[in-house]
């Protein structure tokens, strides 16, 4: 099947369908993001970790920014 077949079945689906569908696929780019960021990925990363070895201090833990997230959903 190919992808323009694959798109225009999508709307013939119902809700569920769908959501599992996205839910796979997800996945699918939550693996390619752990097991190899493309190039621009890997540059953010680097340029990244070099100003966290600059200033350690300057981010925020994960409590925090969690902490942040829920209250901008409330």
């Amino acid at each position: 099947m190919s992808q323009a077949e694959i798109l225009g079945e999508l709307p013939k689906l119902d809700a569920r369908a769908r959501r599992e569908i996205f839910d796979r696929l997800c996945e699918i780019e939550e693996q390619d993001l752990l097991v190899r960021p493309d190039t621009e990925e890997k540059n953010l990363l680097d340029r990244e970790l070099v100003d966290f070895r600059k200033n350690p201090e300057a981010g925020s833990s994960w409590p925090e920014v969690e902490s942040r997230l829920r209250r901008s959903r409330s």
